[in-house]
């Protein structure tokens, strides 16, 4: 009988540890639930982020190869005009009228 006790209290001990190991030790459950979290929301991010840059690298091929793209820029951004183009600017009055 007294072979048997030590084997449960060894058993026991070990599952103990295991639990602890499980629960509060390095690696521990809660620790890998939050840093899958972090991965989670960091992919999220590199996602937005990879479409961003494939708008920018598009917008970056189309000023480089079109020039209506470059023409439209200089026009609404630039003021500029065509040679033989008026330029008129309408500018309200104060108070609306």
């Amino acid at each position: 009988m007294n072979g048997n006790r030590l084997v449960l209290v060894i058993l026991v001990a070990v599952l103990a540890g295991l639990q602890y190991a499980l629960w509060l030790g390095p690696g521990n459950l809660v620790e890998t639930w939050r840093m899958h979290q972090a991965v989670e929301a960091q992919r999220a991010e590199n996602e937005r982020l990879a479409a961003r840059n494939a708008a920018l690298a598009a917008e970056v091929v189309d000023l480089k190869e079109g020039l209506e793209a470059v023409e439209e820029r200089a026009r609404s951004e630039l003021g500029m005009v065509k040679p033989g183009e008026v330029f008129y600017q309408v500018v309200e009055q104060p108070g609306g009228q």
